[in-house]
């Protein structure tokens, strides 16, 4: 049995999967054209946006942003890494000041976006479109809403979009470092769904795998894995240590199904393609 076809003994209306390669999708199963809500995995995205701003010289990691809303103190790279102090959800007051704790933040994404439309013009979503979607040819990928958690793709577009990310058409090499690298690592905090990890490692817009117990990934993933799983049901990861990635799209939302299947696809998928 292949190690997909696991994902039909799962628990959802409607669930699409596939296996990812340097040169694009290795297998899928289920509709890997059909959109899906991505729901956090929307972070993926910005992120990968705001580093190609980063790249043209519109946006600086270490711009300060409290003129978008942020804490005084904050910057790119305190949101980028849930650093910055902000509340998960809500209003923008913080919880503390940058760089005491690693506080999962939809809002701070939202702050992001704001100033990233502030220094280049754009809307977030329209920034978006432009560094990702057009450029890479996205037909089921739609940009529209925050970028914490308001955008909506398929397997095969999230593939091309890892392909053409680790094949140097989207950003340089030193900045996929940067994004995947844990920044202020010895941070703690909640991972959620997963609760309190120590440390909690997230690099600049993604989620680190580090040494966090439990976790949505395999034990076999190594610590470098990278990646962000979202409420709606959906994830995707890259393991650069065997340079393969999973990414999965469902209907149901997160839950006690999910923290059970997710690690058991990730290591069958491990063991087959690795």
């Amino acid at each position: 049995m292949a190690a997909l076809d696991q994902i039909d003994r799962w628990d959802v209306p409607t669930v699409a999967a596939g296996v990812i390669g340097p040169d694009g999708l290795l297998t899928g199963r289920g509709p890997t054209d059909r959109t899906f809500p991505l729901a956090s995995v929307s972070k993926v995205l910005a992120a990968i946006a705001v580093h190609v701003a980063v790249e043209e010289g519109t946006v600086g990691l270490d711009d300060d942003v409290t003129g978008a809303g942020g804490p005084e103190g904050a910057t790119v790279r305190h949101l980028l890494a849930h650093a910055s102090g902000l509340p998960p959800d809500g209003d923008r007051t913080p919880l503390g000041p940058p760089e005491r704790k690693r506080i999962y933040s939809n809002v701070g994404f939202e702050v992001l976006g704001d100033h990233v439309a502030g220094r280049t013009g754009l809307a977030m979503d329209d920034y978006v479109r432009a560094a990702l979607v057009e450029p890479l040819g996205l037909g089921a990928t739609s940009i529209e809403g925050s970028p914490a958690h308001g955008y909506a793709s398929s397997v095969d577009d999230l593939a091309a979009l890892l392909v053409a990310l680790h094949g140097g058409r989207l950003l340089a090499a030193s900045s996929i470092e940067a994004m995947t690298t844990p920044a202020f690592p010895e941070l703690a905090g909640v991972l959620p769904g997963y609760g309190a990890q120590d440390p909690n490692p997230w690099g600049l817009g993604v989620e680190v795998r580090g040494t966090k117990d439990p976790h949505w990934t395999a034990p076999t993933n190594s610590p470098r894995t990278w990646g962000h799983f979202g409420r709606a049901g959906t994830f995707l990861w890259w393991d650069p240590a065997v340079e393969r990635g999973l990414v999965a799209l469902t209907d149901r939302e997160f839950g006690p199904w999910a923290i059970e299947a997710w690690p058991q696809l990730a290591a069958e998928v491990l063991a087959e393609h690795a």
